[in-house]
């Protein structure tokens, strides 16, 4: 996924506030909802490959660099917020 430019992608945005951790101490928390401690942490030593790791990097971004009321406004606006959505290949 080809995350660049595209954060006005509505598929995108579906994902990101309907995609919940698969595993680890966090285990079905949504992306969004995850401390930034804990992307920190996969920042330093490396988000997983795949579409997962893509989006981590994205929420980790987010929060890191000040943007966390997108997040909050991703959650207030998507209907879809809370929805299971695990898509791991």
């Amino acid at each position: 996924m080809n995350t660049n430019g595209t954060y006005g992608d509505p598929e995108l945005m579906y994902k990101l506030a309907t995609y919940r951790m698969p595993f680890g101490k966090h285990a079905n928390t949504l992306l969004i909802d995850l401390p930034i401690s804990y992307l920190d942490w996969f920042a330093n030593k490396g988000f997983p490959v795949g579409e997962l790791g893509e989006l981590m990097h994205i929420v980790h971004e987010t929060k890191s660099g000040d943007m966390a009321h997108f997040l909050e406004n991703l959650r207030a606006n998507h209907p879809g917020y809370g929805t299971d959505y695990f898509d791991n290949e």
